[in-house]
């Protein structure tokens, strides 16, 4: 790798991480040695790139700064369109049409010699068949959850039992077939998914929900770790 590209990686790999990264973790990634991630650091930093730490605890790159946009590489590339087309076919039809949008802007802004891998793809996302309509304005769902408004449901379950909700929105999970809502249900006082194909009814109400959606995105990720830690510390000892 040469060294121009070593540097650009190290920024992208500290704006990737949240915590600081080490200068192992970095060096095994690009696979160089330590002596030269720290060397590599302190250039960056001469050059005035905002990175705090220091060797054996880890380094961050402060908020504000960035690299001029569209500097992609090929993988890069490769993964924004393979992204774009499993969007496109799997999507609600305002996803598709931002995806297929994104597709042409890069296409329009990258170097001449990275087109190709925009126009003739190499990799290709197949087209989902087999998908489940959606009985849900997933435009609006996801409005919703920007805005972190509730939304009140008439959903039926997988015996047909028909109830109505008043949930707290904050996710969409995509499957092969189906989408997830995921939400804080008031009714039962838990986190809730409820497939979009099973949606009555449903109301986009103006009331706020006390906490932001990110939050309860961080608290159901936790609830479950640890109902996945439960299930397989259950299952060890099941087969002890």
């Amino acid at each position: 790798m040469r060294r121009a590209d070593r540097l650009f990686q190290i920024i992208q790999i500290l704006r990737r991480h949240r915590s600081p990264a080490t200068a192992e973790a970095i060096a095994g990634e690009l696979e160089t040695s330590k002596r030269t991630v720290y060397r590599d650091i302190a250039d960056l930093m001469a050059q005035r790139v905002p990175i705090r730490g220091e060797a054996g605890v880890g380094y961050v790159l402060e908020n504000g700064f960035d690299l001029p946009p569209l500097m992609l590489t090929e993988s890069e590339v490769e993964a924004a369109v393979l992204g774009a087309q499993w969007v496109a076919s799997r999507g609600d039809p305002e996803l598709a049409r931002a995806a297929q949008d994104l597709v042409a802007k890069i296409g329009a802004t990258v170097p001449e010699r990275l087109r190709p891998l925009i126009l003739e793809p190499a990799t290709r996302a197949v087209p989902n068949y087999r998908a489940v309509p959606d009985r849900l304005d997933m435009a609006a769902a996801r409005r919703a959850i920007r805005a972190g408004r509730k939304l009140r449901l008439v959903y039926r379950d997988e015996q047909d039992r028909r109830t109505e909700r008043t949930v707290w929105p904050f996710a969409v999970g995509y499957h092969e077939t189906v989408r997830l809502l995921m939400t804080w249900c008031e009714l039962r006082q838990d986190f809730r998914s409820f497939r979009t194909d099973r949606v009555d009814e449903a109301a986009f109400l103006e009331e706020r929900y006390p906490e932001r959606p990110a939050a309860l995105r961080a608290r159901w990720r936790k609830a479950a770790m640890a109902e996945y830690e439960r299930r397989r510390a259950a299952e060890t000892r099941a087969a002890e």
